[in-house]
């Protein structure tokens, strides 16, 4: 018996621009969900609830600078997501977090915690990336296509993206990867002045379908304000 999933090919865009000049091997999101089904008589299920990702713990006394897995999934979890996406009436299948996290080839490590929903239709990502590298000036390192623009008053770009389609048994025999579906993703700058580190929003269809940009901005524009930290940048 095999089952398939998707998860996206990285986690911020600048975590791809490394890739791209050979300082990280790869990123990878790390959320890849299980599905699970089990016969119900009672009506449709309800909404899934954020799992995984532990809320960051900071020093005695001192609040943790960075947003955690737990929290990323809070925000994009919202009761109107679904609407956002333009598909009302859909419930989330599935939601977790992850706090992961990047070494780069020096030994340094970069916190890359994100946060996944999957709807029938659509899979939305969101995620956060905690190095030096600003986002403005970065859209010729993310291939053809990627388009530098502005988004809630912050250098954005808005690339395509594709996830990872993995093929598995349930005995742990002949996995398998491969080229997903499409993906959209906008990668926004953590503060107005672009001092370094971003927040990401990926979007992809379950038909495989190319998804708007427009959608992915409604949703960007409406999530991101409400992760924690956004108007400081801190």
């Amino acid at each position: 018996m095999a089952d398939k999933i998707d998860a996206a090919t990285g986690a911020g865009a600048w975590g791809q621009a490394l890739a791209a000049v050979a300082l990280v091997a790869a990123l990878g999101v790390g959320l890849w969900t299980f599905r699970e089904s089990s016969p119900s008589d009672s009506g449709p299920p309800p909404p899934a609830t954020c799992s995984g990702g532990e809320p960051e713990k900071g020093a005695p006394g001192k609040a943790p600078r960075q947003v955690s897995g737990a929290q990323l999934c809070k925000a994009l979890n919202r009761p109107d997501l679904a609407e956002l996406l333009g598909t009302p009436g859909e419930t989330a299948k599935t939601a977790g977090g992850s706090g992961s996290s990047v070494k780069l080839g020096n030994g340094k490590e970069i916190a890359t915690p994100s946060a996944q929903v999957e709807f029938g239709t659509y899979t939305v990502n969101l995620s956060a990336t905690y190095d030096r590298h600003p986002v403005a000036g970065s859209a010729g390192l993310l291939g053809a296509g990627a388009q530098q623009r502005k988004v809630l008053g912050r250098p954005a770009v808005f690339y395509a993206d594709r996830t990872i389609s993995i093929s598995f048994r349930l005995d742990g025999k002949d996995s398998d990867s491969g080229p997903g579906v499409p993906a959209r993703t906008v990668t926004v700058a953590r503060d107005a002045k672009d001092s370094g580190g971003s927040f990401e929003v990926s979007l992809w269809r379950t038909d495989g379908g190319v998804p708007d940009d427009a959608v992915l901005l409604r949703v960007a524009e409406k999530v991101l304000p409400t992760v924690p930290w956004w108007s400081a940048g801190a």
